[in-house]
């Protein structure tokens, strides 16, 4: 009859801590959705800056990037050769 009590108090112990823990996730959520929500509706506008209208970067042509190729080449085939050791 022992065992039987004690897995009984197992139980609800296991029960109470889960619903404790879901009850605790579950107003975090509602907490951070309602902070996003108050956030969203006080925040200012938001403000153009001078950087925002500059031109945004052409990507570089293919030829450009031969001697970087060349860099990144030598690099792999050094450790290429040293690992082999």
């Amino acid at each position: 009859m022992q065992d039987n009590d004690l897995l009984t108090e197992g139980l609800a112990l296991m029960g109470l801590g889960m619903g404790f823990v879901f009850v605790f996730l579950t107003i975090l959520v509602i907490t951070v959705t309602l902070m996003s929500i108050v956030i969203r509706r006080f925040q200012p506008a938001t403000v153009n800056s001078p950087l925002q209208n500059t031109p945004k970067a052409k990507p570089a042509a293919v030829g450009q990037n031969d001697e970087a190729m060349a860099v990144i080449s030598a690099a792999v085939h050094r450790y290429r050769r040293h690992k082999g050791r």
